[in-house]
Parts: C-alpha cells; sequence; structure tokens
C-alpha cells in the first residue's frame, strides 16, 4: 500500500464524504475546505492540488474508491435493497520508540547543543583582516547567530542567553544583537554556513546510506509558502528556494543550496549529489520526485554507485530521436513500468526529505525574520545547522554514534 493509500484509508476511517449527484466531497485534512472527486471521467479526478500537479491518483480519490468498495448495494429479485460491507483494513506500520533514549536526547538538548555548536565552530579559521574597525571574531558570530536561531527568540530578548554563553566560556567578547544581524548581512558568511552544515553531518557517515532530495520555500513573515506555492496572490521575491539532501534514517542534511523562488530543483540535484559523495557519504540509494527526472541526474547518481529512484513523467519515452537515452535511462524506465511496486517501495523513502522541512519549520519556524536577500540566505542556513545538531544528539543517544568536531578532522578553511 502506497503511502496515498495509506493515508486516504485514514481519511475513509475517520472522514465524512457525502455524495452530490456523481460528484463526492471529502474534507481536506489540513484546511477548512472540501475537494471535489469525479470517479464517472474518463480518469478519476479531484480539485485538491496534489491531484492538479501530479495528475494521478491522490488520497482523495484513494478515500472514495475505499469507501465504495467497502459498500456495494444489491437489489433481490422481491425487491428488496441489500447492503453488503466489505472493509480490510491494513494495520498501519508502526516504530517503537525508545523511550528512554528520546528521554535523554530531549532534556540534555539544549546543553549538548551549545557544546557541540562551540566545537564545531572553534575549527573555524579566522579572516586575515588589513583594514577598518576590528571586527568579532568569526567563530563568535556564527555561533551567536546558530544559537539565536536554535532559541527561536527576538534580537533583544536573546541577549540574557548570551550573557550566559560569554560565561561558560562559549563566547570570547559580547556581540550586540544588532551585530548578529549585520553579520548575517554579509555574503562571506555564506560559505561557512554550507561547510559547517556538511561537517555536521560527518558523526553519521557510518550510518546513513540512502538519501532524498527536494526543495520548499522560506519566506517574510505574514506569507506562507503554501500560498505562494498553489496559486496565492503573494510576492514571490520574498522568498527563497532551500534545495537539500537528507538521509532518510536519521534525517540529517548532508548538503544545501539556495536559490530564489523561481528557480526550477532539476539544475540542483547533480551539485547536492556531488557535494554529499566527496564528503565520504557511501550512498545506496537517491529518491526524488518527478521534477528531478533527466539523464543528466540519473546518471550523476550512478556515478557515485547508489540507484537513482526518480519517478518517470506519464509523457516519458524509452527513446528520443532528438536527443537519445542513456543505457541509465532505458533500464530505470523499463524497472519503473514493469515492476513498479517494487520501484515505489524504495522511491516513498523520499517523504522523508518532506519530514526534515517539517522538522525545521516547526522547531524553528517556517518564515524569516531578516529583510535583506542575503540575510535570509543566511539566516535560512542557520535554520539547517541547528537541525543537523539536534539529530546528531538525538543519534547519540539512541545509536551511540560519537560526535566530537575536532579542529585537526573539521577544519574550515577560507571559503572562496
Amino acid at each position: 500500500m502506497s503511502t496515498r493509500e495509506q493515508k486516504g484509508l485514514e481519511i475513509a476511517n475517520k472522514a465524512k464524504i457525502t455524495r452530490r449527484g456523481h460528484l463526492w466531497l471529502v474534507p481536506s485534512t489540513t484546511a477548512g475546505k472540501k475537494y471535489a472527486v469525479d470517479l464517472e471521467a474518463e480518469t478519476p479526478r479531484c480539485t485538491c492540488p496534489d491531484h492538479e500537479f501530479r495528475r494521478a491518483a491522490c488520497k482523495h480519490i484513494h478515500a472514495v474508491q475505499i469507501i465504495l468498495q467497502r459498500t456495494q448495494t444489491t437489489e433481490t429479485k422481491d425487491g428488496e435493497t441489500t447492503v453488503t460491507e466489505t472493509v480490510t483494513v491494513q494495520k498501519r506500520i508502526t516504530y517503537k520508540q525508545e523511550w528512554p533514549s528520546y528521554n535523554k536526547s530531549q532534556t540534555r538538548e539544549k546543553s549538548e547543543f551549545l557544546a557541540l555548536l562551540y566545537a564545531l565552530c572553534q575549527s573555524i579559521e579566522e579572516p586575515v583582516q588589513t583594514v577598518g574597525r576590528p571586527r568579532l571574531p568569526l567563530a563568535d558570530i556564527i555561533f551567536a547567530a546558530v544559537f539565536r536561531t536554535y532559541s527561536t527568540l527576538s534580537g533583544r530578548r536573546f541577549t540574557s542567553d548570551l550573557r550566559d554563553a560569554l560565561a561558560k566560556g562559549y563566547l570570547s567578547k559580547m556581540p550586540s544583537y544588532n551585530s548578529i544581524f549585520d553579520y548575517l548581512k554579509m555574503e562571506s558568511i555564506t560559505p561557512y554556513l554550507k561547510h559547517l552544515i556538511t561537517e555536521s553531518s560527518m558523526p553519521l557517515k557510518s550510518v546513513e546510506t540512502n538519501f532524498a532530495v527536494d526543495s520548499s520555500g522560506f519566506g517574510a513573515p505574514q506569507v506562507k509558502w503554501h500560498d505562494v506555492k498553489y496559486g496565492q496572490d503573494s510576492d514571490r521575491e520574498q522568498w527563497i528556494k532551500l534545495h537539500l539532501m537528507c538521509g532518510t534514517s536519521t534525517h540529517i542534511v548532508t548538503s544545501v543550496e539556495v536559490s530564489d523562488g523561481y528557480q526550477h530543483d532539476y539544475p540542483f540535484y547533480k551539485p547536492l549529489v556531488d557535494k554529499t559523495a566527496q564528503s565520504g557519504f557511501k550512498m545506496a540509494e537517491v529518491s526524488a520526485d518527478k521534477g528531478y527526472i533527466g539523464d543528466s541526474n540519473l546518471l550523476a547518481t550512478v556515478r557515485h554507485g547508489a540507484v537513482p529512484y526518480i519517478p518517470f513523467k506519464s509523457n516519458a519515452t524509452e527513446q528520443s530521436k532528438v536527443n537519445p537515452k542513456s543505457s541509465v535511462w532505458v533500464k530505470m524506465y523499463h524497472y519503473y513500468n514493469l515492476r513498479r511496486d517494487e520501484f515505489l517501495e524504495h522511491y516513498h523513502r523520499r517523504s522523508n526529505v518532506e519530514t526534515v522541512f517539517s522538522m525545521i519549520k516547526a522547531k524553528f519556524g517556517q518564515r524569516l525574520k531578516c529583510k535583506t536577500p542575503t540575510a535570509q540566505v543566511n539566516e535560512a542556513l542557520c535554520k539547517v545547522l541547528a537541525h543537523n545538531l539536534c539529530c546528531v544528539i538525538k543519534s547519540v543517544y539512541e545509536l551511540n554514534i560519537n560526535a566530537s568536531f575536532r579542529t585537526e578532522n573539521a577544519s574550515v578553511r577560507k571559503a572562496s
């Protein structure tokens, strides 16, 4: 049973689905409205954004089909109507939570977070300054910016936490809240944050072999990415797009790229895969949605010894007279069409990258507080770095990994 079929089963069990003529009205699980499902069309249709985008059966269509399978009306010779219900409920797969380990990781997270972040920042090589007023140490600035993102407090309210960090020796100087925001506006900070995100994933190299790629938007206050994505009146220039690759077991982010809201996802797949491979991760599988399907992305995955689980679009063909397809394309095309169920079992690991974005936005906020584009990029990267350190801490207690960041093993050289 696929993910959408599973969600359709949940809707059929819990929601009130009504029928009006040939249409079925299915309540939305996330918004206060209903979607119309038409099963009498040439192909089943639904008015939800997921069906409009994918042109395939969504969870609402599956829910109606399950309702119809359960209730079958027959008429006997005597004119009596009999309703027969055949209910087949598949038990949802659940995973046991290791509560003692989870409780330890959560109750000790903040202290562990500060220690790991400090060790990570100490590997930063301070750039040489030749002119101007003496700047604050770069390690202090990045520590303060990521710590403030983790706290989710405003700059002024965060000042007391900075004083505590200074007293514990995590800072060499006390930066003002304005200084943190001023440094986030600098483009020179961005390469350091990207590098630290990669370095923060290193303790999980021995754990992660399956990966997923996707993107999501972060933007200014009072605007939701969902509204922008699905056609509401919003200025997309206010938004940045975060492209990342994550492990599907621990949800650690291994590589990240940032673009504006207009950029297509496809060109960012190869840099993300290459960066993850260069970091030392042994990739077995990489899954992504249809937006990433293409010969260059398939070949980039195979070159690093991994299998690309990217579904093909409905108009895809085995070969093209204009642009001949590679043997990898042909092989995966046949695999996708002839062994679809087996393919989808691997592909559905892609949902973990959506979980990563959900984790980041739920814990550190789905909106950016900074106003300038460069500062927004750096703030989004701070969210990812804070998320990674939380994943590492959780893995320390649940998987017994070693999470030390030593300067000789994780030095951050001058970024260019």
